[in-house]
């Protein structure tokens, strides 16, 4: 018999407002502490040009750090993500939280074995299995970004952008940013 508590939605509201980021995936509790500060300059200058090109079209919004609540047991804080005026129009709830998959989600990896692991195994299972149609996993570290894109009913690898590239989505028409753009800021060590 198994001991381990499966987390939900309710036992959030218990935890301490204390800086640390909670997240549930597939009743698994996940903490991080306050990312660093590359990571933040990274959610903010990707978040911004995404958010210009948007602001020209007006096809959808793009948020950062707004709650994703798939299930009880499922609550996820996305980096960055873009959902359509459509998708926006039935998936947001009084309360502020989207219940239904935006269209992109954007994760900024964090550094540690367990913030990969929650980045690149369980968000990328549960995004798949709920319905985004593309996640970005970005590497400030690596200084590359993952595209997972649908095919199917699954979230697949289909490429590993370098700073050399520029960064383009079907989903975001007319998008298009250079790599490098997205980390000048950070140092090369």
């Amino acid at each position: 018999m198994s001991t381990t508590q499966r987390w939900t939605s309710a036992d959030l509201d218990k935890l301490p407002d204390d800086g640390t980021r909670y997240e549930i995936i597939d009743g698994e509790l996940f903490m991080s502490p306050p990312p660093h500060f590359y990571h933040q300059g990274v959610v903010m200058d990707l978040g911004a040009m995404l958010w210009n090109w948007n602001e020209s079209l007006r096809l959808g919004r793009v948020v950062d750090g707004t709650g994703v609540t798939f299930d009880l047991d499922e609550v996820v804080i996305p980096d960055i993500m873009w959902i359509s005026n459509e998708r926006v129009a039935t998936a947001l709830r009084p309360n502020g939280q989207i219940d239904d998959a935006p269209e992109l989600v954007i994760e900024v990896l964090s550094p540690g074995k367990t913030n990969e692991r929650r980045d690149r195994v369980a968000k990328l299972a549960l995004y798949s299995r709920r319905g985004v149609d593309e996640y970005w996993i970005v590497n400030w570290q690596a200084r590359n970004i993952e595209i997972y894109r649908r095919s199917g009913a699954d979230l697949q690898l289909a490429r590993t952008m370098l700073e050399n590239e520029v960064l383009e989505s079907s989903l975001l028409p007319g998008f298009t940013c250079p790599v490098s753009k997205i980390f000048f800021n950070i140092p090369i060590e």
